[in-house]
């Protein structure tokens, strides 16, 4: 297992800030925001102090401070300054960033204050949306990139989880209004683990008042069967983040609507990246595939009714 990450490139500074490593060079040089090490081949290095103080300077940067401003800062002012300005906006970006410095530092209380004060100005589906989805998106890059280690990255989504699961057990102690139609069962196929989309999934479901199955990571399509002795319909949902593979999504796909489809008035609905492995020629009519949240709605889910 790879340790926390605790020196980084000035291009994995580039990745985790947005700014050019070109300009980096000139606040290091210019203003003495940065104190890098050289390694023997004359490599610079930045430790993990650096980092979270560049994503301070950028977070006030990008909140229109001038860099000189910022320079004439002590250490105990700026960060003061970014708590100050991350409660107070209603900028995505800007919640983005303190998310991500509440990753770097492992601070849970940075991460639910930020949480709190953004739900105090919007639902939870926008902040899902606009700003928890953006900022998975370039975790998974960093993450690959070598920018953060795995630590960082389950601990931001290990925290992005529970909220979800709060949102949800609010939501499943309220009788689903709409029981005339059919069940949506969530799931993950087998070997798959990355659940966050589904646990978004089921959230948006049971918030518009449908009722849902919710069963998890990594399951055996031939378990799913069993289902068929308690209703006659259902619509499968899952995302598939990494499974089924390349070789293996056609005759998973196969496989499921000859079991669980065929015959039948169930559907299948995908979600998640391996999409661009099915060959959509191929691909059985009672099996849907979506490329974003908001035409899953737009077909499926109706006006909301629990707010």
């Amino acid at each position: 297992m790879k340790r926390i990450k605790s020196t980084f490139s000035i291009k994995n500074l580039e990745n985790l800030s947005g700014i050019k490593a070109h300009t980096l060079r000139i606040w290091e040089k210019r203003y003495n925001l940065l104190e890098p090490e050289r390694t023997d081949t004359n490599i610079r290095l930045y430790s993990l102090d650096s980092l979270k103080r560049l994503l301070n300077v950028t977070l006030l940067y990008n909140h229109g401070f001038k860099i000189s401003k910022i320079a004439s800062l002590n250490e105990e002012e700026i960060p003061e300054l970014v708590r100050s300005i991350a409660l107070k906006s209603n900028s995505e970006q800007v919640a983005i960033n303190a998310f991500k410095l509440a990753m770097i530092n492992f601070d849970y209380d940075l991460f639910d204050t930020n949480y709190n004060e953004i739900l105090q100005h919007h639902d939870f589906q926008y902040v899902f949306l606009n700003v928890f989805m953006p900022l998975m998106r370039e975790l998974g890059i960093l993450w690959q990139t070598g920018a953060i280690s795995p630590s960082h990255e389950h601990f931001i989504t290990n925290l992005i989880k529970q909220k979800i699961h709060l949102q949800t057990e609010t939501l499943q102690r309220k009788k689903p209004q709409r029981t005339d139609h059919p069940i949506f069962v969530i799931f993950l196929p087998e070997n798959e683990i990355h659940e966050l989309g589904i646990l978004y999934l089921n959230y948006l479901i049971l918030n518009s008042g449908y009722r849902t199955i919710f069963l998890g990571q990594s399951l055996q399509t031939s378990s799913l069967e069993t289902l068929y002795s308690y209703n006659s319909k259902f619509y499968f949902v899952s995302y598939l983040t990494v499974e089924p593979n390349k070789e293996e999504i056609m005759p998973f796909l196969t496989n499921f609507h000859q079991n669980l489809l065929e015959d039948r008035d169930s559907k299948l609905l995908l979600f998640g990246p391996q999409q661009i492995e099915i060959d959509t020629d191929k691909l059985p009519g009672q099996i849907e595939l979506f490329r974003s949240v908001e035409s899953f709605i737009a077909k499926y889910l109706e006006e909301t009714v629990f707010v």
